[in-house]
């Protein structure tokens, strides 16, 4: 296996609205769409769709999402012999609300990923030592992340950790046992405390985490594109310009491109250009995971934008 996706799985709940309700009011939505989501699964799959081999550790509930959200890895070719059922539980839903102007609010009930525990990492050991490169965000229980995080290094496997959501709860130093920390600049803001309005305050946020040990730190920016830091070195990649339909999902199509890219090249420049590229397509199209290209597609809109 190429990647190694610890993590969360959602249904994703769409409502597309013109404006968000007030206290009390009922407002009728233009449209709705029910989709496989939630930032573990979309990181698979968008690696997926580009052609690594990924396989999943998650934990769906004993619902009627369950067996679809199974079925969905598997479409994709994402290996699911670790998906497991967790009984009397939900599986993990998100509601999105998305704006005309194609900004979105977001809730998450983890439901079974909150039972995706370090023994479950234990059970799949024999498949995960050989991956070359696991990648995790925060829908799954702290605990479990540091876990994997201790299972990869000891196996010298690189490790890119997705802080999101931000919880002031994790612990920096294991973030610093991972090759890539990877938060938007939201979460960047949450995790110091620090404005992030402008690209110097990006930057001095992001070196107040660096000062604590942090090898590597990407920060993406959405329409402002993504900026790498490491030691005293910055480099940033800018935004491709598109006509942005719904931003759901851009931060983990990022990741799982540059996954993939970052494999294939070992080259961290090269990785972020090709992700800032694949989330420009995503923000194109509505959803999450429907919203991904395939590698010919992305090869397409490659060729469209030089």
């Amino acid at each position: 296996m190429d990647i190694a996706v610890i993590g969360s799985n959602m249904v994703d709940l769409i409502a597309y609205i013109n404006e968000m309700p007030k206290l009390g009011e009922t407002l009728e939505a233009p449209d709705f769409k029910m989709g496989c989501g939630g930032k573990g699964a979309n990181q698979a799959i968008a690696a997926a769709k580009l052609g690594s081999s990924v396989m999943m550790v998650s934990k769906v509930g004993d619902d009627i999402f369950a067996e679809n959200t199974v079925r969905n890895f598997q479409h994709y070719g994402v290996n699911t012999d670790f998906v497991k059922k967790v009984t009397n539980v939900s599986s993990g839903v998100a509601p999105i609300f998305v704006d005309k102007s194609s900004q979105n609010r977001i809730l998450i009930v983890k439901g079974a990923n909150n039972h995706l525990k370090p023994a479950d990492i234990d059970q799949a050991e024999v498949r995960l030592k050989n991956c070359k490169l696991f990648i995790l965000q925060l829908e799954i229980p702290l605990e479990t992340v540091y876990y994997a995080i201790d299972f990869a290094n000891r196996h010298q496997i690189p490790v890119i950790l997705n802080p999101a959501p931000a919880s002031p709860d994790l612990d920096i130093q294991y973030a610093c046992k991972c090759d890539f920390f990877m938060p938007n600049e939201t979460e960047l803001e949450i995790l110091t405390g620090m404005p992030v309005q402008t690209m110097e305050q990006i930057q001095q946020a992001a070196n107040s985490l660096l000062a604590k040990g942090l090898k590597n730190l990407i920060v993406t920016l959405g329409e402002k594109g993504s900026v790498w830091l490491h030691g005293n070195e910055i480099t940033h990649i800018a935004p491709h310009k598109v006509n942005a339909v719904d931003t759901s999902g851009a931060g983990d199509a990022f990741i799982g491109c540059f996954a993939h890219y970052y494999i294939a090249t070992q080259d961290v420049e090269k990785a972020m250009q090709m992700a800032s590229l694949y989330s420009a397509y995503s923000v194109t199209g509505l959803g999450t995971q429907s919203s991904y290209p395939n590698k010919t597609e992305f090869e397409q809109f490659q060729q469209s934008v030089k």
